[in-house]
Order: C-alpha cells, then structure tokens, then sequence
C-alpha cells in the first residue's frame, strides 16, 4: 500500500468513524436527556458494556489482531485465504453462542462482578436485564469484525467503517419513536442494541461477498492453520482481559459513588471521539498494511508508512488532547446538558474529560505501536506490557480513591496508557530501524505540539469572551461552533506558518481518499 493509499484508507475509516461518533453523541444526548444520570442511565451503561467488553476479545481487540495479518498473508501469497477465513469465521461463531448461552445463565454474577456497588439497589436488578437483553449483540457484532477485518486486508475499507453507523442510527430511532408514542425509552434502546447487531453483521456480509469473500457457515473444523491462529489469539485474548481488567477495576471504584459509573461514561464518549476518528482508523489501516510490507521484506516502506501514520494521527489527536483539557466545561454543557442532566452533572463530566485528555496521545500511540507486534504475529509481548499497565491500572485506581474519589479510576486509565506506550516503544526497539519514527517525523512533532499550545491559548481566551453566550439557551450551539472554529483556524494555521505540517497534504490525501 503506496503512503498516499494509506493516507486514503485512514481518510475512509476516519470519516465514516467521525459520522458515526457524531450520531454516538446525538445518541449518548438523547439517552441523558431522557434518562439523566440515575438508576436507569446506570444501568443501560453496564448492561452495554458487558457485550462491549466480551468483544475485545473477540471482535476488534484479540481475535482480529491474530487474524488480519494471517490473513493479509494468505491474500498475498495466494494460500487459500477464502478457506481460511471460513474456517475462523465457524470456529468464532461456536464459541460465541456457546458463551452467548453461559453468559445469560449466570447474568446476576456477571452484573456483580461489574458493579458490586450496585448490590441491593434498583440499578443490580435492571442490569442483570438489561444485560440479558443486550448480550447477544456480542455474537453479531464479533463475527462482522471479522469480516470488517477481512475486507480491510483487501483495500476495502468503506463498508467496514460505515457499520457502526447503523447502530446509532437504530438507538436513536427507537428512542425517538419510543418517546413520541409515550413507550419505555430504556427498553426499546436496549432492544435495539441486538437488532443493531443484526443490521451490521448483514452490512458487512453483503460487502464481503460483493468482494469474492462470501463466507459460508461450515462446521467447525481443528485444522493446523486454526490452531496456529488460536495460539497467536490466546495471548492477545489475554492482552485484551487485562484490559478489561482495568475497566472492570475503574467501574467497580465507581459504582460506589453516586452517579459516578454514568459520569465517567459520558466522559469516555467524549474522548472516544478523536481517538475513534483518529487512533482506531490508522491502527485499522495500519495494520494490514504492515503485515503485507513485512511479508515482502519492504522494511523502508513499512517504517515510511508507521512514521506517516503516527504524524498524521498526533497531529490530530494533540489538538484535540489540548481543546479537552482548557475548554471541558464548554464542550460538555453544551452536548450533554438538557433534560435530566444538570449543570452539576456537566461540572462532574467535565473534570474526566480533562484527565481523560491528557491520556489521549497515548491512547492513539498504542494504536500506531502494536501493529508492529501483531504485523509478525506477535502477541505475547503486548501481553506481557499490558500485565504492567494493568497493575499500574489497578494501584493507581485504588491506591488514589481516598484522595480523588470517584475520580480515581480516571486518573488510572491515563497513568496505564502512558506506561503502555513506554514499554511499546522500549520493546519496539527490537525491531530495528523499521519500529523507529523517521528524521522528518521528529523534526515536524515538535512544532505540532507548539501549534497546539497556541490553539490551547486561544481557546482559553476566546472561552472567557463567549462565557455569556455558552450559557444562553438559543446561543450555546452558535458559541461552541464558533469555539471549535476558533481552534482550528488557530491551529492550523499557526501550523503552516511554524511547518509543523503542509496543508497541501491534507487536501491531496483527501482528494484521494474521495476518488
């Protein structure tokens, strides 16, 4: 993949990343209008999360870090790719229904063992059902990110990035008709969750046969090639539970704090939202990408390739790490505050949403750092760092909460990313020249960081100017448009000027992403 078919690929995932972020906050602003930030809204949280931490494993996070690149290679050397995927494709989906079925058995434990502060409260038993509801959304969404993951190898990356679309599409619609016709909105929201699923498994099928992929269901077979793919998934497996361990530990501090677990949620999603567009569409594009050069021996091309993807992404991500830092009050007001959220519940969002900032650069860099790893089917490494990050995790979480509260477990995630991302880079040095950022890279990375602390400097001064207007019902809209545009003139151009980077690019790539 030429730089500039790269630069496409991520332009392709980014902006369809960005759309469906987009409708995620329209979503995530309906539900907190509609529900606040009680019982309810807690329990929708932890009943979504459940099949959304299940999927780590399966779906974006493990399985598919052990099968792109496998199946990049097959598609490069012409070994029989078509078999392969079907064969994991039938192995996937047996244990996803086998664990579907446990799952709704043991709903109750599950539920406590995500949120045991919820323990004799109204919010344990709307979970345990909301959570039977929602679970099999695992099953539909783990097995289209394997056919996500197939398409991506092949170039094709438009349908993949446009699935998760639809599953804002559907939660705010039934909300919306739920609400018109006087219905439960939190039922019909989570009955949508599966009937998303659905939706996106059909999506990225139809796209995957239109390319020559149509995978057929098979029975299960134990062939050598399977299990070469589950001894290489078996660590990442692994790598993403202690992920999820950190979640889980960050969760539990919570849900001894009122209101707390839906307070760090609405923060997440609003950190999600450049770290989707961004960090999750480079590390989707990157990685086919590098396990192809890799397997050609194109070592200049894939170190060319990381060093363009980590300038494009920090130049991005840097910004927006900066706008979440000086200006959170703003931002969350204005997108979260109406309907049952209060001015009180936007001050409590917005201190996360600070210290979910500063994590952010690191957040995107492990996106960037571990496609060098699982390119060559590396997965123990990254587990073995992520061992690390998770006792950072785990004593920062609790070791803090005497000391911050609720707040704790956010400070925890952004300690655990940095410490991610040195021993990433540590352990990349292995690698050679090829893990290692080029000369222009570094001589531009600086001046990125410079152009964003002057938009950081704006920002705080143009806040102070539109402080009456951000508060005023039929303005604030205008206000934080204006903020935002503020931010990206400042930046960009302030960048140009310093060279932090040349606008052209942007405009060529994007030219080209669109054609």
């Amino acid at each position: 993949m030429k730089p500039i078919r790269l630069m496409s690929g991520f332009l392709t995932v980014g902006v369809w990343t960005l759309l469906s972020r987009v409708l995620g906050f329209v979503r995530d602003a309906m539900i907190l209008a509609l529900l606040g930030t009680g019982p309810l809204y807690e329990a929708y949280v932890v009943a979504f999360r459940l099949p959304n931490m299940f999927r780590r494993f399966f779906a974006e996070g493990a399985f598919n870090m052990a099968f792109v690149p496998m199946f990049s290679k097959r598609l490069e050397t012409g070994d029989n790719p078509q078999g392969f995927a079907e064969d994991a494709f039938a192995g996937l989906a047996s244990v996803l229904i086998a664990l579907t079925l446990l799952a709704q058995a043991v709903m109750p434990w599950l539920i406590f063992g995500l949120a045991s502060g919820f323990a004799g409260q109204a919010q344990f038993d709307l979970s345990v059902e909301f959570g039977r509801i929602a679970f099999p959304y695992i099953l539909f969404i783990s097995l289209a990110a394997l056919l996500s993951g197939v398409l991506n190898a092949t170039g094709r990356f438009a349908a993949a990035a446009a699935a998760p679309v639809l599953l804002n599409v559907l939660l705010v619609s039934s909300m919306t008709i739920a609400h018109w016709v006087g219905a439960d909105v939190a039922r019909a929201l989570i009955w949508a969750i599966p009937v998303a699923g659905i939706a996106q498994l059909a999506l990225v099928w139809t796209a995957a046969a239109r390319a020559g992929f149509a995978l057929r269901p098979r029975r299960p077979l134990w062939t050598p090639e399977m299990k070469h793919l589950v001894a290489v998934a078996v660590p990442a497996a692994l790598a993403g539970g202690v992920m999820q361990v950190n979640l889980l530990v960050g969760q539990q501090v919570a849900s001894y704090f009122d209101r707390a677990v839906g307070w760090l949620y609405a923060a997440d999603r609003l950190y999600q939202l450049p770290l989707g567009v961004v960090g999750i569409a480079i590390g989707v594009v990157l990685l086919p990408d590098l396990s192809r050069r890799l397997a050609a021996r194109d070592d200049d091309g894939a170190r060319n390739a990381l060093s363009r993807a980590g300038e494009v992404s920090l130049a991005l991500t840097i910004p927006s790490a900066v706008a979440l830092m000086v200006i959170p009050v703003p931002l969350v007001s204005v997108l979260f505050e109406r309907g049952q959220t209060t001015a009180a519940d936007s001050a409590a969002i917005a201190q996360a949403v600070a210290i979910y900032g500063l994590g952010l650069p690191a957040f995107v860099l492990q996106k960037i750092l571990q496609p060098l790893f699982f390119a060559r089917e590396d997965t123990r490494t990254p587990f073995r760092y992520a061992l690390v990050a998770m006792v950072v995790n785990a004593v920062a979480a609790i070791g803090l909460t005497p000391v911050l509260g609720w707040l704790a477990p956010a400070v925890a995630t952004t300690l655990a990313g940095w410490a991610m991302v040195g021993l990433l880079m540590a352990g990349g040095r292995q690698f050679g020249d090829v893990a290692r950022f080029d000369a222009r890279f570094h001589r531009r990375i600086w001046r990125i960081c410079l152009a964003a602390a002057i938009m950081g400097a704006a920002l705080m001064a143009a806040a102070l100017l539109l402080q009456g207007a951000l508060t005023t019902a039929g303005l604030r809209y205008l206000a934080l448009a204006g903020l935002v545009g503020i931010g990206i003139v400042t930046f960009f151009g302030s960048g140009q000027l310093i060279g932090a980077f040349r606008l052209a690019e942007f405009h060529n790539a994007l030219r080209r992403g669109r054609g």
